[in-house]
């Protein structure tokens, strides 16, 4: 009978990791001298402060360019949202309605997690006269019920508006122009679960049944198809919410709402809001199928669209048989990557009742390879597969573009949806149990987070970010606003200096 086998001591495993870490620096050091740089980036270091006094902290610049760049964008925002009507009694006001959406807005910038924490944190005396002397419009603060309050009962189209309108600015700008994709805004559309219940608390819930056996049972959903640009440098940028809902209305829709039925009207929005926009569509699986490829076609869009091998069989039939034909390829190296790249282009697709509809795609797919460390130390190749549907004819001009540069950044939108759920947004909680207060509350987040991305990516405020990580600089320019560090002649000399908006 052979003896069980002994767990590593301790020592082993340290040694196993020493040496899985001389391994990987000379692995890197081979990619570099190939010229395979690494894509990944340096984490935060593990140590302690950088700041030897108190001076060094420079909390008083970090406040004044965070808030700077929030004002620059302030009175255009500001009289956006004085356009939305006040259902509130005109004898009961005791704050501007523009006063309790900044104070919203500000709720999420500072990443406070409830109502609750809002009304303790921001209402003691020392945050108080900060936010005054950073935002003079702000004379008395409101308590977080009001806002709520105002959230169920206002028009929410106008808030959304005002988001829209502040991407127009920046576009306007040309703040994005360096990350276009064929002179194309690429634009990722994916679907979150918002939060999930045993409790029917309004009637637009979506629903499903979950459990096994005796556990079976019915629980309620929030579910939000997002829009979001997803540039290839990494920015992210919040566009639309579209919410799905139980019941539209109509009556031959009285069934379950879905993402594609989202899709429909999300596009529709989104064509009347930029009608004339170049956009880049980057899409998952799910939409791989006529009718969407046929509406992005029309609305005069690009897309790039994840192809998966069990969909579309006659599209992946065709490619197989015209690239034994005539097979076009280009190998090339990306970061630490080996990519081949194989594509068809004009392939015939026909959909809809006995294939009435028909479409010309063009299908790439990408095989890559790479080495890296195993936990035993050992280089071993790593091996993946992609494929996409194309609205553009490929060539070796254009698929790294097209492929690296564009349909591989629409992870961007889950990151960002990683970033919304666990770095201080709280995507996944309600704020408030009613339908309308819910979503405002959710538009004011997103709007908030575009600020916040805007900071952590233009150039004054880089390194602050750098140094101490998204979520460390956010809290510390919100314990500096909490804390009596700001000088209020000097806070007033800062602001008052112009802020050009400067992406890296």
């Amino acid at each position: 009978m052979s003896k069980p086998c002994r767990r590593p001591t301790r020592v082993a495993i340290k040694k196993l990791r020493s040496e899985k870490k001389r391994q990987e620096k000379v692995l890197n050091a081979k990619l570099r001298a190939t010229g395979q740089v690494p894509h990944s980036a340096a984490p935060l270091p593990n140590r302690s402060s950088a700041f030897a006094t108190v001076d060094e902290e420079h909390r008083e610049d970090a406040v004044s360019k965070q808030m700077r760049l929030l004002r620059k964008e302030l009175p255009a925002l500001l009289a956006q949202l004085e356009q939305i009507p006040d259902p509130r009694d005109p004898k009961k006001r005791r704050h501007k309605l523009t006063v309790l959406l900044l104070y919203g807005l500000l709720m999420f910038v500072f990443q406070f997690s409830s109502r609750r924490e809002t009304n303790r944190e921001i209402s003691r005396p020392q945050f108080m006269a900060n936010l005054h002397l950073l935002f003079p419009e702000i004379d008395t603060l409101p308590h977080a019920d009001t806002l709520f309050r105002l959230l169920r009962d206002i028009d929410l189209e106008q808030l959304e508006q005002a988001h829209v309108d502040l991407v127009r600015r920046l576009i306007r700008g040309k703040n994005f122009r360096r990350y276009l994709i064929d002179h194309c805004y690429p634009i990722a559309i994916d679907g979150s679960q918002k939060l999930a219940g045993d409790t029917l608390w309004t009637e637009e819930l979506l629903q499903r049944t979950v459990g096994k056996d005796e556990t079976r049972h019915t629980q309620y959903f929030v579910y939000v198809l997002e829009a979001s640009f997803a540039f290839h440098n990494g920015l992210v940028i919040p566009l639309l919410s579209e919410f799905l809902e139980h019941a539209l209305g109509e009556p031959e829709a009285q069934k379950q709402d879905c993402e594609l039925r989202g899709f429909v009207r999300l596009s529709d929005r989104l064509k009347t809001l930029f009608p004339r926009l170049p956009i880049l569509l980057l899409l998952d699986g799910l939409y791989a199928n006529g009718p969407v490829m046929r509406r992005c076609l029309r609305a005069h869009w690009q897309f790039m669209i994840v192809l998966k091998d069990k969909d579309l069989s006659t599209v992946w039939q065709e490619f197989r048989a015209l690239h034994a034909l005539k097979p076009q390829v280009v190998q090339r190296g990306w970061g630490r990557r080996r990519q081949h790249f194989s594509w068809v282009n004009d392939i015939d697709y026909a959909f809809a009742a006995n294939g009435r509809q028909r479409l010309k795609l063009n299908l790439v797919v990408c095989e890559e390879s790479w080495e890296k460390i195993d936990e035993q130390a050992r280089t071993v190749t790593e091996t993946s597969r992609h494929a996409w549907l194309s609205s553009q004819p490929l060539s070796q001009d254009n698929v790294h573009e097209r492929c690296n540069l564009g349909a591989r950044h629409r992870w961007g939108i889950e990151a960002g949806f990683l970033v919304e759920k666990h770095q201080g947004y709280h995507y996944e909680h309600a704020f408030a149990l009613d339908w309308n207060a819910m979503k405002g509350y959710h538009l004011l987040m997103r709007l908030a987070h575009v600020f916040n991305t805007l900071a952590r990516f233009t150039r004054q405020l880089r390194d602050l970010y750098q140094q101490l990580g998204v979520r460390g600089a956010i809290a510390f320019i919100r314990s500096s606003c909490a804390a009596p560090w700001l000088d209020p002649a000097r806070i007033r000399a800062l602001l008052a200096a112009p802020f050009l908006l400067q992406l890296e």
